[in-house]
């Protein structure tokens, strides 16, 4: 009754009230987003690499991926889970992709011969600084296709068929490849896997924790697995840290193995380890 009478009352909630709790997340939230903008505008960034190796031979490494590090002005990293989804829609997430490229390409240009993997979302094909750096990075050496590898998130990837496609479709034959992340975590059409052609499939880390022992991981992997051989595409294990899970893995069918078992993400890795593994005996 006192609803219908128009009456507040104690429990009631007054909309344009913003708690104290939330007011101090949006302060925070807007904090790390200026430290954010600050780091790309002063150019304190690095990526760091970390390998993904052979399932059937770990001393071979398939590629390297490239993490984005943000460092704040004490040169101190500012932790990806403090920012990365609230930029992911704002312009500064296409800003973010734009730096990873461009660390990715400069790494490539001076180590010829290594594949290195860099993460964006399909957000940034639409965006006019990424694609320009991307084509513009191709015509002054066109061979840094043939070691980039574009990995896009699933989700990402299903949203925007219609800009991801023909973008892929362009700079395939540049040798660019691509990578479905996040693969088995979010609603794939099956119609839209199969007009992409990913050639990189790689499974959502979470399913792969103990999953030679997890009797709720294993039928997700063995389907992702399956799905991913009926698409052609390679695939890839991340998040292995176990000898166990890595046997188990290689043992289903799965062809790169990424995780701390086989190296951390390193800002100065050793990309020799890259070529003498393919060096002929």
């Amino acid at each position: 009754m006192a609803f219908l009478n128009g009456r507040r009352q104690r429990f009631d909630i007054n909309a344009e009230e913003a708690s104290p709790l939330a007011a101090a997340f949006s302060s925070a939230e807007r904090g790390t987003l200026a430290m954010v903008r600050q780091a790309l505008a002063e150019k304190r960034m690095r990526l760091a690499f970390q390998p993904a190796v052979y399932a059937a031979d770990p001393g071979i490494i398939g590629f390297y991926e490239g993490y984005i590090r943000l460092l704040n002005r004490e040169g101190l990293v500012i932790p990806a889970r403090d920012f990365m989804e609230l930029a992911e829609r704002q312009e500064l997430g296409r800003e973010i992709d734009v730096a990873a490229l461009r660390l990715g390409l400069l790494t490539l240009q001076r180590n010829p011969g290594i594949r290195i993997a860099v993460n964006m979302s399909a957000r940034s094909v639409g965006y006019k600084p990424w694609t320009q750096l991307l084509r513009a990075a191709l015509r002054q050496l066109p061979d840094l296709g043939k070691g980039l590898i574009l990995e896009i998130n699933e989700d990402s990837a299903m949203q925007m068929p219609d800009v991801l496609i023909p973008f892929m479709a362009e700079f395939r034959p540049a040798g660019i490849a691509f990578t479905l992340d996040d693969f088995g975590a979010g609603a794939t059409s099956l119609e839209l896997l199969n007009e992409y052609g990913f050639d990189i499939a790689k499974i959502d880390s979470k399913f792969i924790r103990d999953c030679h022992r997890s009797a709720r991981n294993q039928p997700i992997v063995q389907a992702a697995i399956s799905m991913a051989q009926a698409f052609d595409m390679f695939l890839v294990a991340e998040a292995v840290e176990t000898n166990d899970e890595a046997v188990w893995l290689r043992d289903q069918g799965v062809g790169c193995l990424q995780g701390y078992l086989f190296g951390k993400p390193e800002v100065e890795p050793d990309f020799r380890r890259f070529r003498r593994a393919r060096a002929p005996a």
